[in-house]
């Protein structure tokens, strides 16, 4: 690979987080890009329709690129999902200490992923309707490249240095009930066709998967969604209450409603703009957000932001520790990018308008005022070109 003609070689090279590869004082645009490598996969199936449990020995042929699709389809959706909630897991927890073990490689990966089995099959047990579930555990890595322009090969590796995440996923895919057909022979060898029912079906990789974790290993922080259970007849979460032994904190979708929620009320009780307010909050978190993985935002710095007078700054700041927010909130880049870079506005005569946030506030872009007879009026402006989208 050669160096740009606008980069001198033997500068030091750097990697700003929005992927601009710098040579000294020139610079050269990249896009990140973020690829999965799956290390370990096993599966194990709770049958609680024959009660027979098989935990297996031998881990999925991720040779196979049938299991290695469906491996990873499922581990990407989960990983990227915006509605994650955030835990940290408890001092005493158990299941960090044999993690962190693993990690260290004080413990195999099938053993390791036997004794989770064990646990949550067990726990299964006791509720009074079992569902059959099969539990897939994976050990994975996340490593983030750069693509487009060109440097030397070199520097692009040693600017990569320490971006390759690893990561312990566990999944829970509950079993449904599916029909199928069996070709059957009668006693003359003529065919005789039948239709079966089949009792463990897995979910296919575009559905979603109500049960699991991701542990980051660097980290330990954890991301989970989960559904409550009745357990041994008490209500609660098997995933973070009983074997990650971990806190539940908001996600990232929740903690952007939040806030939008907050902006939009302490607008219309003060009589400021809602559209306005709301759409610089979204381009405040998002702007945040491009800064690196997370977005750190303090509500006090948002109400700054989106607010010109006081009031209403502090009353944002109260409803904010009314609902308990902390002091700094961390938003997730891919959810802080999916849900506040457009806004979205529908008026009353069923017009619906999208648009980049950050326009809400240029008004070389849109604007909104508000006419005598008290009604509003929309202005769009320097538009070169319409398209009509299906």
């Amino acid at each position: 690979m050669t160096i740009p003609s606008n980069c001198e070689a033997g500068n030091k090279t750097n990697v700003h987080p929005h992927g601009i590869l710098v040579y000294g004082d020139s610079c050269c645009y990249f896009e990140r890009t973020h690829m999965l490598r799956i290390n370990h996969a096993i599966l194990h199936v709770f049958d609680f329709t024959s009660c027979v449990n098989v935990f297996s020995q031998g881990e999925l042929d991720l040779e196979s690129r049938l299991i290695k699709g469906y491996v990873s389809k499922h581990v990407k959706k989960a990983f990227g999902n915006i509605d994650n909630k955030r835990g940290e897991f408890a001092p005493d927890s158990m299941f960090a200490s044999e993690l962190q073990a693993y990690f260290a490689g004080q413990h195999n990966f099938v053993d390791l992923s036997v004794q989770i089995a064990e646990f949550i099959s067990t726990e299964l047990g006791r509720m009074s309707k079992s569902e059959s579930t099969d539990l897939l555990v994976v050990d994975f890595e996340e490593e983030e490249q750069l693509q487009g322009g060109s440097a030397d090969e070199e520097s692009v590796t040693a600017s990569f240095e320490g971006r390759v995440n690893r990561y312990f996923g566990i999944f829970l895919l509950e079993s449904r009930q599916a029909f199928m057909h069996s070709i059957a022979y009668g006693e003359d060898g003529q065919p005789c066709n039948e239709i079966e029912r089949h009792h463990a079906i897995l979910p296919n990789p575009s559905q979603k998967i109500s049960s699991f974790a991701v542990i980051n290993m660097r980290s330990m922080e954890v991301a989970f969604q989960d559904k409550k259970r009745v357990i041994a007849g008490e209500e609660r979460y098997l995933i973070p209450d009983g074997l990650l032994q971990c806190s539940m904190q908001a996600s990232s979708k929740e903690v952007i409603d939040e806030l939008t929620r907050i902006v939009e009320e302490v607008a219309t009780e003060y009589g400021a703009d809602p559209v306005v307010s709301l759409s610089k909050a979204k381009a405040y978190v998002c702007d945040a957000a491009e800064e690196g993985e997370e977005a750190d935002i303090a509500p006090f710095d948002l109400a700054q932001e989106v607010f010109e007078d006081e009031p209403l700054r502090e009353r944002f700041v109260a409803c904010a520790t009314e609902e308990q927010l902390p002091e700094r909130v961390r938003v997730e880049k891919k959810a802080a990018e999916r849900i506040t870079r457009n806004h979205k506005i529908r008026t009353d005569t069923g017009i619906e308008i999208t648009f980049p946030s950050e326009y809400a506030n240029n008004p070389d872009f849109i604007e909104f005022a508000s006419t005598p007879n008290g009604l509003i009026s929309i202005e769009l402006k320097n538009i070169g070109h319409i398209e009509n989208r299906r």
